[in-house]
């Protein structure tokens, strides 16, 4: 797995941005030279399995967290030192969000609201009435899910430019995930928001991300378009006698009982597989998302 993709474009107002990025616990790496920019307007999923870093990288993304090394920011601020504009132009909403416990959801809600410039206490009333979540109810005495529901109507209420959600699903039923992906793809079709959601469930992606990135052993190993990677990548097969022509370039490999090789290609420049690919014997199999991730993270 030794082909990290990059985007292109990179606006120094990108409404984040980081540069090296690399981070260690106890001596032991988590993040290992990121280099990743958002683009205005796209819907970023951040998929990789348990464990991976995701939350580490969101956390570092906005300054909640020192890294090792490596530069980030947020619409071309320092994310260490972000000023208060900045701060009222995204939202965050953690895997486990615990925050103001000792207030009911309605409590929670107008006191954030009075620090936002363009707050909706209308779809925020709204929205606890469509999730069934008793207003004056403790947050504290919530379920994990209902508590996960009301920080993200918290992240919606306030109309951020940016919106970093990590984990968004992970404690929603089927019903209430598909309502958020929806309310997700909404606010960045309408408002133009700038959306990054980390995930490990492949088809949350495909309802609502335009772009995709995979993290793996704490790197980037490609970020491009969602509808991209079904002509981009490809699994090709090559029997046992013709393991010696396997390109050295790939994102993931694996050998099978037979002797024969799996590995996942991606077309150059030109839109051409590897040379491989054309061989007598060989096989190119089409890839969708989720088959891309199985074999890049599996």
């Amino acid at each position: 797995m030794n082909a990290v993709l990059q985007n292109a474009v990179e606006p120094f107002d990108a409404p984040l941005q980081v540069r090296g990025l690399s981070h260690r616990y106890e001596g032991q790496s988590v993040l290992s030279q990121i280099d990743l920019t958002l683009q205005p307007g796209s819907v970023l999923g951040l998929i990789g399995r348990n464990g991976a870093g995701k939350s580490t990288l969101i956390r570092a993304m906005l300054g909640l967290l020192q890294p090792a090394e490596g530069d980030c920011q947020v619409f071309g601020e320092p994310s260490l030192g972000l000023s208060d504009r900045t701060k009222t132009r995204l939202a965050y909403v953690p895997q486990q969000p615990e925050a103001l416990a000792w207030l009911t959801a309605q409590q929670m809600l107008d006191y954030v609201g009075r620090f936002y410039p363009q707050w909706q206490a209308t779809f925020a009333r709204d929205m606890l009435r469509k999730w069934d979540i008793a207003p004056n109810k403790l947050l504290g005495k919530l379920s994990p899910g209902e508590r996960q529901r009301v920080d993200l109507i918290r992240a919606l209420a306030s109309q951020p430019e940016l919106l970093v959600l990590d984990e968004p699903a992970a404690a929603l039923d089927p019903v209430a995930r598909r309502d958020l992906l929806r309310e997700i793809a909404l606010r960045a079709g309408e408002a133009g928001a700038t959306v990054l959601f980390s995930t490990h469930i492949v088809s949350d992606l495909e309802r609502a991300a335009s772009d995709i990135a995979f993290l793996h052993d704490g790197k980037v190993l490609l970020h491009c378009g969602v509808d991209e990677t079904k002509e981009r990548f490809a699994r090709l097969w090559l029997p046992a006698s013709m393991s010696a022509a396997a390109p050295t370039q790939t994102l993931g490999s694996r050998r099978h009982a037979d002797g024969s090789l799996s590995l996942v290609i991606e077309r150059d420049a030109q839109g051409r597989w590897p040379q491989a690919a054309g061989l007598p014997g060989a096989r190119v199999d089409a890839l969708g998302l989720e088959d891309l991730f199985v074999e890049i993270a599996g």
